[in-house]
């Protein structure tokens, strides 16, 4: 009985384990709908994959837009400020970047979609492990 207690506990610890949710912010920009995925949850220190997709206000998928990431630490005693950016590509899907963390805490994300000549941006928190 305790190995079969032991057998079902394992199963849906992998279970569990395979069915996790990448991380998952929903917001506006302007007439934008955005999604932004980390593919670690909750994200982690050092490199994270992230993704980004992009809607239109008439629910159609955004294919010509620059996307770019920005995310930062504020200054705390001891240690400057961090500040990283990079872009995002298009992949026939989404955008997709690599994000690297540098120490657990706080970040500040934000999101910037330029699409003829108009930036959108969105702004959240991650909090890294």
């Amino acid at each position: 009985m305790k190995r079969l207690v032991l057998a079902v506990m394992m199963v849906l610890l992998v279970a569990g384990t395979a069915a996790a949710k990448n991380y998952e912010v929903t917001k506006k920009a302007g007439d934008y709908s955005v999604v932004v995925a980390i593919d670690k949850n909750p994200p982690t220190t050092g490199d994270n994959n992230l993704s980004v997709s992009v809607k239109d206000g008439a629910g159609a998928g955004v294919t010509d837009a620059k996307v770019s990431v920005e995310y930062s630490m504020p200054a705390m005693p001891g240690m400057p400020a961090m500040n990283y950016k990079t872009n995002a590509e298009w992949t026939g899907k989404e955008y997709k970047t690599k994000i690297n963390f540098s120490m657990s805490g706080s970040w500040n994300m934000v999101i910037k979609i330029i699409r003829a000549g108009k930036t959108a941006q969105v702004k959240f928190t991650v909090d890294a492990r």
